[in-house]
């Protein structure tokens, strides 16, 4: 019943080179090149002192909340208003990413309201917004239901309601800005000024390069993105962008590792001369997060300042003497599309092969509790000697492959936890890159081993009962489609 090692070393190791030129043969390639960026980007001056004078405060402020109506749905929100006679100038704060409240900008609002700028932060909305679900014209609708709201209040400069944005907010603001000159500009805050996709991936490789890890986790995570099809992912901002002719402040941080603020910068400008608009105002501020703070703390020095001087100063300062200053931003490589996976490897077919890889797994079992019920296992008792073994084989097996799905999934989860605190992470990342691979391999094996022990058996004349049939085609079967998948995904690529 056992093959010779040498045999199964040689099938293992054609099966692992095969499984190898699949990972490297089948999927769309993902490696972005060095990004050569303007000569500009290399020696910016410095920010204009002005533009960073400090701000005093101008008298108490007061607070009120308001319930302002959506489509489909209501948003609480907030108003920081300065108590001095009006008209002051307003902004509208707008959420980054995922679930967020009417106080998450309490501190900025709060500062501005006393540098005699009204704030109005608002509840995002949770119908029709998910994970899965991002309708950015929807925002942007919500967005100016608000600047709807700031313009009947009697202490609002009308000509001087805008917004301030980040991040995810950023792909909405254009397009609110776009639909409606009740807008009066436009703050942008670590706009990433490229689709959703591009940006994730961008962020993800640098990622990656900064935690040390083999290039087989970004092959790994590129592929796996690529089975992504949700739509807002391909979310274009460049013809929203094209439209606005607002005058507009944009705010990098030179230390924020999710966003490629060269290319950023240069669709933005790309963008607004389309539009013929010359109003714009890009400020890079050495140190600062995609927070505007410093390692996640204090405010970057002057970014406060700079953003109540401007917006207090329009409409002269929406054409300043620099438009682009401050710390020279380094980007290493350009963001680049993740392709769109093939046929074979959609998220039909992924799911398909995953579904049948665990009915595999379960159905040995299941038909052989269902044979011993009808008492009709009469040659699993005859063949004593010879199914005991490989059923051991089977199920070590399935709780392999399954091991190896669980472990995927986790090891994903490990680098979107460390993509925000990186500190340390490397160590793990390369563990579980070890761990995922050395899975992978160990399955292989299995598969080959229990093949070749089940096609000995056979030549020594055992016959299979039907429950061990389907034991042993769900499990061998369900392992083959993981192996595909797991080659697919370049768990089997070299170098290691």
């Amino acid at each position: 019943m056992q093959a010779g090692r040498g045999t199964l070393s040689v099938a293992a190791g054609l099966v692992l080179v095969v499984l190898a030129t699949v990972g490297y043969a089948l999927p769309p390639s993902f490696d972005p090149p060095p990004l050569r960026a303007d000569a500009a980007f290399t020696s910016l001056p410095p920010q204009p002192a002005s533009e960073r004078t400090p701000v005093a405060a101008k008298g108490p402020i007061t607070t009120e909340e308001v319930t302002v109506p959506l489509q489909g749905t209501s948003s609480r929100a907030m108003i920081w208003a300065p108590m001095t006679p009006g008209p002051h100038p307003a902004v509208v704060f707008v959420h980054g990413s995922g679930s967020a409240d009417r106080r998450e900008f309490a501190t900025q609002a709060e500062w501005l309201a006393k540098a005699g700028i009204i704030a109005m932060g608002y509840d995002k909305r949770s119908v029709g917004y998910s994970f899965s679900t991002r309708d950015f014209g929807l925002l942007a609708d919500d967005i100016l239901r608000m600047v709807h709201h700031l313009r009947n209040r009697p202490d609002v400069d009308r000509t001087r309601i805008g917004l301030w944005g980040v991040s995810e907010g950023t792909w909405a603001t254009p397009i609110a800005a776009a639909r409606s000159s009740d807008v009066g500009f436009l703050v942008m805050v670590s706009a990433p000024n490229v689709s959703p996709l591009r940006q994730v991936a961008w962020a993800l490789n640098e990622q990656l390069l900064r935690l040390y890890a083999p290039v087989g986790v970004r092959d790994l995570l590129s592929r796996a993105m690529g089975v992504v099809g949700l739509p807002f992912l391909r979310h274009d901002p460049l013809p929203w962008l094209s439209e606005v002719r607002q005058p507009v402040l944009a705010l990098y941080g030179t230390m924020d590792p999710s966003i490629p603020f060269v290319e950023s910068t240069e669709a933005l400008t790309e963008g607004l001369a389309q539009a013929g608009n010359d109003r714009y105002t890009i400020r890079f501020l050495g140190g600062a997060d995609h927070a505007m703070r410093i390692h996640a703390g204090p405010f970057a020095p002057g970014y406060q300042e700079t953003l109540a001087n401007w917006i207090d100063r329009l409409p002269e300062s929406g054409k300043p003497t620099v438009r682009m200053a401050g710390a020279n931003p380094v980007q290493r490589y350009q963001a680049s599309d993740v392709p769109a996976a093939p046929w074979y490897a959609g998220g039909t077919v992924l799911g398909l092969a995953l579904c049948l890889a665990v009915v595999g797994y379960v159905a040995g079992p299941v038909a052989g509790i269902v044979v011993r019920l009808r008492g009709r296992d009469h040659r699993a008792h005859a063949n004593a000697v010879v199914w005991p073994p490989i059923r051991r084989r089977l199920r070590r097996m399935a709780a392999t492959g399954l091991g190896l799905l669980v472990s995927v999934l986790g090891f994903i989860t490990l680098l979107v936890l460390f993509s925000i605190n990186q500190a340390g992470a490397w160590p793990a990342v390369l563990s579980g890159w070890l761990v995922v691979r050395g899975l992978a391999v160990l399955m292989l094996l299995q598969e080959v081993t229990a093949v070749a022990a089940v096609v000995s058996g056979l030549r020594e004349g055992w016959q299979p009962s039907r429950g061990q049939h389907v034991a042993i085609a769900g499990v061998v079967g369900g392992t083959g489609v993981l192996l595909a998948v797991a080659a697919y995904y370049g768990l089997f690529s070299f170098p290691w």
